[in-house]
């Protein structure tokens, strides 16, 4: 897959020859399975961190809605759609998302015998916004070219801090004052690398990108109901010409596009866990009529409501 026309590819820090060890990886794979024993996600409970195992290939998409955060790949490898733009990564790629966008995932390589293993830690822009200071003690420097997800190769040193992080959980080591020190860590190591600038945006309160954040959270929360976009904008407290703009270059949609795909996406949810029929399901997720619902359903799925909900049985 090599369609990446709004996801920025990186160079990190360092050496660009180098990618981590395999001793490494295979480390980090071992101390990442005592934590995913079998597939599904698993959360650490310490700072937000989790991991996802899955030990064969999936022919179908999934949904899932990236948080901001770092993905680091110990084995396997996924796909990842959003909108038109299309990659895989890897344990030969990081992955930072900057926002908190609908995506549509596939794992491409996994086995019972090497599953798919990753580590993810989320970037809390209160975090974000101390470190910040430390390492652009000058301002951080205006960027333009915002993008939700941005792909670059493993930081070597990167995958020796997230080794030291899960042994440290693992052994029960001071983890309350260890854990935070090697995230900021990873953090620093990340805010040192040439998206730096970007990924700062997160943790400046009166940038776009946070503004933004928090008209995404509303939508996230309130997807069934109404939304006009007069009222986002005030919520982001931003205008209304800029904000449909940044709102569109952080997520790659428009907001109210956005609001549809979360109302889609469960929808789908509900219909293949039989939890609703599907004239509740329109309804539940925010939708007055439910031939709407099953045209823009069919569109987007390239399946009819009825099908999934059949298929399911």
């Amino acid at each position: 897959m090599s369609k990446v026309n709004n996801v920025t590819k990186f160079p990190t820090a360092g050496n660009q020859d180098d990618f981590p060890d395999e001793e490494d990886l295979y480390k980090l794979a071992k101390l990442l399975e005592k934590y995913a024993p079998h597939d599904d996600r698993f959360d650490l409970n310490v700072e937000g961190l989790h991991v996802f195992r899955a030990s064969k290939t999936t022919h179908e998409k999934t949904y899932s809605l990236a948080q901001p955060g770092m993905c680091i790949v110990a084995q396997g490898t996924k796909s990842v759609s959003l909108t038109n733009n299309y990659f895989n990564y890897d344990h030969s790629n990081m992955v930072v998302y900057a926002a908190e966008v609908p995506l549509n995932v596939k794992v491409v390589e996994a086995s019972k015998e090497k599953p798919y293993l990753c580590l993810v830690i989320p970037i809390d822009p209160h975090k974000m916004a101390e470190l910040i200071l430390k390492i652009f003690p000058h301002g951080v420097p205006k960027k333009s070219d915002v993008r939700p997800i941005y792909v670059g190769k493993s930081n070597p040193n990167i995958v020796k801090s997230a080794i030291r992080l899960m042994e440290i959980i693992l052994n029960q080591e001071d983890v309350d004052l260890l854990v935070p020190l090697v995230i900021d860590e990873i953090l620093i190591r990340l805010l040192r690398s040439p998206i730096g600038a970007s990924i700062a945006q997160i943790g400046i309160l009166d940038s776009n990108t946070y503004k933004v954040s928090k008209a995404i959270s509303w939508l996230k929360s309130h997807y069934n109901q109404a939304a006009k976009i007069e009222d986002l904008a005030k919520i982001a407290g931003m205008s209304l010409s800029p904000f449909h703009t940044y709102f569109k270059k952080l997520t790659l949609m428009s907001p109210l596009q956005y609001q549809k795909t979360l109302r889609l996406e469960e929808a789908r949810n509900l219909l293949v866990a039989r939890i609703m029929d599907v004239t509740n399901t329109s309804f539940h997720v925010g939708y007055s009529s439910v031939s709407q619902f099953s045209r823009e359903y069919s569109r987007y799925f390239g399946k009819s409501p009825i099908q999934d909900l059949a298929k399911s049985h």
